[in-house]
């Protein structure tokens, strides 16, 4: 394993808890299909096991969007950089993220979807950080609560290095 980096979740932990997920959506939402929309790029992993775990139908589209680029702090710019592509007018949508962090760039995004109609619109993160929100964004469905500490490894990244891990780290700065 690459120097700095220190697990905080290992993979055994974040199935399990994708595996609890799965049900209770499923349970919340019994009739219909359910659109999974996966922000690229970082929640694509949590979105395939996720959709896998939903034992129920389900549509699966991305969108991109993003406010960091190559560093680890948001640029405080948030730009879409892929849309959907079909239409979600009378949907069940769940969003599902790879982290909430300030907030800034998920209540952007639910502004922009709100605004396409869906019958409901709700958030599946598998990681939340609340001690740096700075946007109020409600989150239905967390997968762990996690300290302020960049973060790498099942999608997440930094500068497109680490996706591939199959726990999450946090990133140590050298010293």
């Amino acid at each position: 394993m690459a120097a700095g980096l220190r697990l905080l979740i290992p993979e055994e932990k974040i199935q399990a808890r994708i595996r609890e997920l799965g049900r209770q959506i499923a349970q919340d939402y019994p009739e219909g299909v359910l659109y999974l929309v996966g922000i690229l790029k970082g929640a694509w992993i949590f979105l395939a096991d996720l959709a896998r775990a939903i034992e129920r139908p389900v549509r699966i589209d991305f969108i991109g969007i993003s406010s960091y680029g190559t560093g680890k702090s948001t640029s405080g710019e948030v730009k879409l950089t892929k849309d959907l592509d079909c239409s979600i007018e009378g949907e069940d949508v769940l969003i599902v993220e790879d982290i909430v962090d300030s907030g800034v760039t998920l209540s952007y995004l639910l502004h922009v979807l709100a605004q396409r109609k869906p019958r409901s619109l709700r958030v599946a993160a598998l990681l939340d950080k609340p001690s740096r929100r700075t946007a109020a964004v409600d989150l239905a469905y967390v997968g762990f609560q996690i300290p302020d500490a960049f973060v790498v490894g099942y999608g997440l990244d930094y500068a497109e290095q680490y996706r591939n891990l199959r726990d999450v780290y946090a990133l140590e700065e050298p010293s």
